[in-house]
């Protein structure tokens, strides 16, 4: 970024990550941020790593600040000291809370009501920055990540409204973090998303909504594996005698599942090669029989107490 008119700044290019294969067609497509800055004629850099040809370029736009958000690299100090007020991260978590790779579903999945995003400068250790700003956003009961990513990206507006005049002036003060709450989630994996039906409903619940779109929970039904796009806890009528994992009931309101504690209910599906559906949409293509046993799978922890290891390739 750079001075300007009306707001007090500019963007005056963007660094975003090379265009890559989307969707099960797997079709080469822009980012969204490769979008917008086209539509703005803001100059888009792709580089597949940063090296010195690309702080060269960087140095060479004189930018005031520069801010970063989920970029998926580790910047070298020359990066972080080459704009003239450094270099601030935006994370979507209220830190020391969530620090790592995926900080909005961890959230969602461990039934948070309330996250954010902080405006914090980068240091070597993982995201451990003194904070500048916060802002916080509400998780509803429902809310899937992908709902709790949009209300952080409208977050950051007046966030970074707010801390831009400040930067600019000088009188910006951060704070440090309390770094003994610090915890820690880690990047997603495919194999996140088994369900294992004796832990409790509610908990079972915010897992569903917070691994979805992805890595997204499934279950085998009927031979099938069937992805779980939104849950809640339901009634508890006939679980009395139910063992976890079997099915309670399967109509319009929803698949219910008896779990170790309460009933779960999912309220969207999707089979192979389908669409995800509301349940009472779904189920007409797909009967879940009452009584139906589900089975149950392993599931990793995302959060700890300290950093994840990196896995083993």
């Amino acid at each position: 970024m750079a001075r300007g008119r009306g707001s007090g700044a500019r963007v005056v290019a963007v660094f975003t990550q090379p265009d890559r294969p989307v969707g099960r067609g797997q079709k080469v497509q822009a980012n969204a941020i490769k979008l917008w800055a086209q539509e703005h004629g803001i100059p888009v850099h792709q580089p597949e790593r940063l090296r010195e040809p690309e702080l060269a370029t960087l140095a060479g736009y004189a930018p005031d600040l520069a801010l970063v958000m989920a970029y998926g690299h580790i910047l070298r100090d020359a990066f972080i000291a080459a704009p003239r007020l450094g270099t601030l991260n935006l994370h979507t978590s209220l830190l020391p809370k969530y620090r790592g790779a995926s900080p909005i579903q961890t959230a969602v999945a461990a039934g948070e009501r309330v996250t954010g995003v902080t405006l914090m400068r980068i240091v070597p250790e993982l995201d451990a920055g003194p904070i500048a700003d916060a802002e916080s956003v509400a998780i509803a009961l429902r809310d899937t990540a992908l709902d709790v990513e949009a209300k952080l990206a409208a977050a950051c507006v007046p966030l970074v409204a707010r801390a831009l005049p400040r930067l600019a002036a000088g009188t910006q003060a951060f704070r440090e973090q309390d770094h003994a709450a610090a915890t820690f989630c880690r990047k997603l994996e495919k194999s996140d998303g088994g369900l294992d039906f004796a832990r409790p409903a509610a908990e079972l619940a915010a897992r569903i909504n917070g691994l979805f779109p992805w890595p997204a929970t499934a279950v085998e039904i009927n031979g099938q594996p069937v992805k779980f796009g939104a849950a809640d806890v339901g009634s508890s009528d006939g679980a009395e005698s139910a063992r976890p994992g079997d099915v309670l009931g399967a109509d319009a309101e929803g698949l219910r599942i008896a779990t170790g504690a309460g009933v779960l209910r999912i309220l969207r599906l999707q089979r192979p090669g389908g669409r995800m559906l509301a349940a009472g949409e779904f189920l007409r293509g797909f009967p879940i029989a009452p009584g139906t046993a589900l089975p149950s799978a392993a599931m990793p922890p995302l959060v700890a107490a300290r950093p994840f290891p990196r896995p083993v390739r």
